[in-house]
Protein backbone atom coordinates (compact mmCIF):
# COMPACT_ATOMS: atom_id res chain seq x y z
CA UNK A 1 0.00 0.00 0.00
CA UNK A 2 1.07 3.64 -1.09
CA UNK A 3 1.17 6.44 1.59
CA UNK A 4 -1.20 8.10 0.20
CA UNK A 5 -3.43 5.24 0.02
CA UNK A 6 -6.99 5.42 0.55
CA UNK A 7 -6.62 8.69 1.65
CA UNK A 8 -9.72 11.03 0.96
CA UNK A 9 -8.85 13.97 -1.21
CA UNK A 10 -10.20 17.52 -2.13
CA UNK A 11 -8.65 19.47 -4.24
CA UNK A 12 -9.98 22.52 -5.45
CA UNK A 13 -9.41 24.74 -9.20
CA UNK A 14 -8.59 20.69 -9.95
CA UNK A 15 -10.09 20.59 -14.03
CA UNK A 16 -6.86 21.55 -15.36
CA UNK A 17 -3.74 22.97 -14.65
CA UNK A 18 -1.86 22.01 -11.74
CA UNK A 19 -4.90 20.79 -9.64
CA UNK A 20 -5.32 18.11 -12.56
CA UNK A 21 -1.75 17.15 -12.02
CA UNK A 22 -2.84 16.65 -8.80
CA UNK A 23 -5.58 14.95 -9.02
CA UNK A 24 -3.84 12.64 -11.41
CA UNK A 25 -1.56 11.47 -8.86
CA UNK A 26 -3.14 11.05 -6.01
CA UNK A 27 -5.65 8.94 -8.07
CA UNK A 28 -2.43 6.85 -9.29
CA UNK A 29 -1.62 6.50 -5.60
CA UNK A 30 -5.13 4.95 -4.11
CA UNK A 31 -6.21 8.12 -2.89
CA UNK A 32 -10.51 9.00 -3.02
CA UNK A 33 -10.31 12.51 -5.20
CA UNK A 34 -12.62 15.38 -5.25
CA UNK A 35 -12.10 17.65 -7.61
CA UNK A 36 -14.11 21.34 -7.83
CA UNK A 37 -14.06 23.69 -9.80
CA UNK A 38 -16.16 25.90 -12.13
CA UNK A 39 -14.75 24.12 -15.16
CA UNK A 40 -17.74 21.83 -15.75
CA UNK A 41 -16.90 20.02 -19.16
CA UNK A 42 -13.22 20.10 -18.15
CA UNK A 43 -13.59 18.80 -14.86
CA UNK A 44 -16.42 16.10 -15.58
CA UNK A 45 -14.06 14.73 -18.08
CA UNK A 46 -11.18 14.54 -15.86
CA UNK A 47 -13.02 12.58 -13.69
CA UNK A 48 -14.51 10.02 -16.04
CA UNK A 49 -10.72 9.65 -16.90
CA UNK A 50 -10.00 8.84 -13.99
CA UNK A 51 -12.49 6.33 -12.51
CA UNK A 52 -14.72 6.01 -10.00
CA UNK A 53 -12.31 6.74 -6.76
CA UNK A 54 -12.69 10.12 -8.48
CA UNK A 55 -15.58 12.81 -8.42
CA UNK A 56 -16.15 15.99 -9.49
CA UNK A 57 -18.11 18.99 -7.95
CA UNK A 58 -19.04 22.39 -9.63
CA UNK A 59 -17.71 24.71 -7.06
CA UNK A 60 -17.66 28.62 -7.01
CA UNK A 61 -14.78 28.31 -3.55
CA UNK A 62 -15.89 31.74 -2.67
CA UNK A 63 -19.22 30.70 -1.74
CA UNK A 64 -20.04 29.21 1.82
CA UNK A 65 -23.17 27.49 1.41
CA UNK A 66 -21.20 25.31 -1.65
CA UNK A 67 -18.37 24.70 0.65
CA UNK A 68 -20.61 22.55 2.97
CA UNK A 69 -22.47 20.89 0.50
CA UNK A 70 -19.71 19.60 -1.16
CA UNK A 71 -17.77 18.19 2.15
CA UNK A 72 -21.18 16.92 3.47
CA UNK A 73 -21.35 14.87 0.01
CA UNK A 74 -17.86 13.93 0.41
CA UNK A 75 -18.13 12.57 3.36
CA UNK A 76 -21.44 10.26 2.32
CA UNK A 77 -19.50 9.17 -0.85
CA UNK A 78 -15.90 8.16 0.31
CA UNK A 79 -15.63 9.25 4.10
CA UNK A 80 -14.04 12.07 6.22
CA UNK A 81 -11.44 14.08 4.83
CA UNK A 82 -7.96 13.58 5.08
CA UNK A 83 -6.30 16.38 2.89
CA UNK A 84 -7.17 19.49 1.00
CA UNK A 85 -5.35 21.05 -1.17
CA UNK A 86 -6.39 24.63 -1.92
CA UNK A 87 -5.43 25.05 -5.22
CA UNK A 88 -8.19 27.58 -6.95
CA UNK A 89 -6.88 31.29 -7.61
CA UNK A 90 -7.04 33.83 -10.43
CA UNK A 91 -4.93 36.45 -11.43
CA UNK A 92 -5.92 39.90 -12.43
CA UNK A 93 -2.39 41.93 -13.43
CA UNK A 94 -3.34 45.75 -13.43
CA UNK A 95 -1.29 48.82 -11.62
CA UNK A 96 -3.52 50.02 -8.86
CA UNK A 97 -4.64 53.28 -10.31
CA UNK A 98 -6.52 50.96 -13.38
CA UNK A 99 -7.91 48.13 -11.26
CA UNK A 100 -11.33 48.52 -10.04
CA UNK A 101 -12.82 47.64 -6.64
CA UNK A 102 -14.63 44.85 -7.94
CA UNK A 103 -11.57 43.20 -9.53
CA UNK A 104 -9.69 43.34 -6.10
CA UNK A 105 -12.53 42.17 -4.63
CA UNK A 106 -12.55 39.38 -6.96
CA UNK A 107 -9.26 38.47 -6.43
CA UNK A 108 -9.79 38.19 -3.28
CA UNK A 109 -12.29 35.86 -2.87
CA UNK A 110 -11.22 33.53 -5.15
CA UNK A 111 -7.55 33.37 -3.83
CA UNK A 112 -7.59 34.53 -0.20
CA UNK A 113 -11.45 34.06 1.15
CA UNK A 114 -11.39 30.10 -0.52
CA UNK A 115 -8.68 29.07 1.64
CA UNK A 116 -10.60 30.49 4.78
CA UNK A 117 -13.81 28.42 3.86
CA UNK A 118 -11.91 25.83 3.23
CA UNK A 119 -10.03 25.39 5.85
CA UNK A 120 -13.00 26.25 8.11
CA UNK A 121 -15.60 23.76 6.85
CA UNK A 122 -13.02 20.40 6.29
CA UNK A 123 -11.58 20.92 9.49
CA UNK A 124 -14.20 19.76 11.30
CA UNK A 125 -14.05 17.07 8.76
CA UNK A 126 -10.32 16.33 9.36
CA UNK A 127 -10.91 16.24 13.02
CA UNK A 128 -12.89 13.30 12.79
CA UNK A 129 -9.88 11.55 12.60
CA UNK A 130 -7.29 13.94 13.89
CA UNK A 131 -5.35 12.95 10.54
CA UNK A 132 -5.02 15.73 8.07
CA UNK A 133 -3.21 17.98 5.88
CA UNK A 134 -3.65 21.27 4.80
CA UNK A 135 -1.88 22.33 1.42
CA UNK A 136 -2.46 26.37 0.47
CA UNK A 137 -0.98 27.01 -2.86
CA UNK A 138 0.27 30.02 -2.21
CA UNK A 139 3.15 32.14 -5.19
CA UNK A 140 6.36 33.43 -5.31
CA UNK A 141 4.32 36.60 -5.17
CA UNK A 142 3.14 36.14 -1.55
CA UNK A 143 6.90 36.64 -0.90
CA UNK A 144 7.58 39.65 -3.06
CA UNK A 145 6.17 42.34 -5.02
CA UNK A 146 6.12 42.64 -8.72
CA UNK A 147 6.47 45.09 -11.43
CA UNK A 148 3.11 43.56 -13.09
CA UNK A 149 0.58 44.94 -11.83
CA UNK A 150 0.18 42.42 -8.85
CA UNK A 151 -1.16 44.77 -6.30
CA UNK A 152 -4.35 42.36 -5.96
CA UNK A 153 -2.39 38.78 -6.36
CA UNK A 154 0.34 39.88 -3.91
CA UNK A 155 -1.93 40.68 -1.50
CA UNK A 156 -4.02 37.07 -1.55
CA UNK A 157 -0.29 35.60 -1.54
CA UNK A 158 0.84 37.23 1.40
CA UNK A 159 -2.54 36.98 2.98
CA UNK A 160 -2.24 32.80 2.39
CA UNK A 161 0.90 32.58 4.23
CA UNK A 162 0.03 34.60 7.51
CA UNK A 163 -3.27 32.29 7.26
CA UNK A 164 -1.42 29.38 6.91
CA UNK A 165 0.70 29.84 9.92
CA UNK A 166 -2.41 30.87 12.26
CA UNK A 167 -4.41 27.93 11.64
CA UNK A 168 -1.41 25.68 11.72
CA UNK A 169 -0.80 27.31 15.44
CA UNK A 170 -4.27 26.13 16.17
CA UNK A 171 -4.27 22.49 14.66
CA UNK A 172 -0.77 20.99 15.79
CA UNK A 173 -1.83 19.22 18.62
CA UNK A 174 -4.98 17.86 16.67
CA UNK A 175 -2.96 16.37 14.36
CA UNK A 176 -3.78 18.35 11.35
CA UNK A 177 -0.95 19.74 9.70
CA UNK A 178 -0.77 22.97 7.38
CA UNK A 179 1.84 24.16 5.21
CA UNK A 180 2.24 26.43 2.07
CA UNK A 181 3.49 26.30 -1.15
CA UNK A 182 5.15 28.58 -3.34
CA UNK A 183 5.62 27.97 -6.99
CA UNK A 184 7.25 30.57 -9.38
CA UNK A 185 6.65 30.47 -12.89
CA UNK A 186 4.42 27.19 -13.32
CA UNK A 187 3.47 26.39 -17.17
CA UNK A 188 0.27 26.18 -17.22
CA UNK A 189 -3.61 27.53 -19.08
CA UNK A 190 -3.58 29.96 -16.87
CA UNK A 191 0.27 31.28 -17.31
CA UNK A 192 0.13 31.22 -20.82
CA UNK A 193 -3.40 32.75 -20.92
CA UNK A 194 -1.61 35.78 -19.16
CA UNK A 195 0.93 36.04 -21.30
CA UNK A 196 2.23 35.19 -24.83
CA UNK A 197 4.91 32.21 -25.70
CA UNK A 198 7.71 35.54 -25.69
CA UNK A 199 6.46 36.82 -22.47
CA UNK A 200 6.67 33.13 -20.79
CA UNK A 201 10.12 32.98 -22.40
CA UNK A 202 11.07 36.89 -21.14
CA UNK A 203 10.24 35.62 -17.42
CA UNK A 204 12.17 32.88 -17.88
CA UNK A 205 15.43 34.54 -18.38
CA UNK A 206 14.95 36.12 -14.62
CA UNK A 207 15.08 32.40 -13.15
CA UNK A 208 18.31 31.23 -12.63
CA UNK A 209 17.39 27.78 -13.96
CA UNK A 210 16.43 29.29 -16.75
CA UNK A 211 13.12 28.09 -17.38
CA UNK A 212 9.31 27.44 -15.97
CA UNK A 213 8.07 24.46 -14.31
CA UNK A 214 6.22 21.93 -14.90
CA UNK A 215 2.56 21.12 -12.94
CA UNK A 216 3.85 17.63 -12.18
CA UNK A 217 6.82 19.21 -10.43
CA UNK A 218 4.81 20.80 -8.03
CA UNK A 219 2.52 17.83 -7.84
CA UNK A 220 5.39 15.99 -6.28
CA UNK A 221 5.70 18.00 -3.20
CA UNK A 222 2.09 18.44 -3.23
CA UNK A 223 2.02 14.50 -2.14
CA UNK A 224 4.76 14.71 0.29
CA UNK A 225 3.03 17.43 2.16
CA UNK A 226 -0.04 15.41 1.86
CA UNK A 227 1.85 11.95 3.06
CA UNK A 228 3.59 11.16 6.32
CA UNK A 229 6.76 11.26 4.91
CA UNK A 230 5.84 15.53 5.97
CA UNK A 231 4.94 14.25 9.58
CA UNK A 232 6.89 16.78 11.26
CA UNK A 233 6.21 19.86 9.13
CA UNK A 234 3.42 22.60 10.17
CA UNK A 235 3.60 26.13 9.25
CA UNK A 236 6.21 25.79 6.78
CA UNK A 237 6.80 27.46 3.23
CA UNK A 238 7.69 25.53 0.57
CA UNK A 239 9.20 27.57 -2.77
CA UNK A 240 9.69 26.01 -6.07
CA UNK A 241 10.70 29.22 -7.73
CA UNK A 242 14.08 27.93 -10.01
CA UNK A 243 15.92 29.93 -7.68
CA UNK A 244 14.49 33.65 -7.67
CA UNK A 245 14.21 34.08 -3.92
CA UNK A 246 17.91 33.29 -3.60
CA UNK A 247 18.70 36.27 -5.75
CA UNK A 248 17.09 38.84 -3.01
Amino acid sequence: MGKIDGKVVLITGGARGMGAAHARAFAEEGAKVAITDILVEEGEKLSAELGKQVKFYKHDVSISAEWEAIVADIEATFGPINVLVNNAGISIMKPILEMSEEEYRRVIDINQLSVFLGMKTVLPSMLKTKDGSIINISSLAGFRGTSHGSVAYSASKFAIRGMTKAVALEMASEGIRVNTIHPGLILTPMTVQAGAEEVVNLLSKDIPMQRGAQPEEVTKLVLFLASSDSSFSTGSEFVLDGGQLAKL
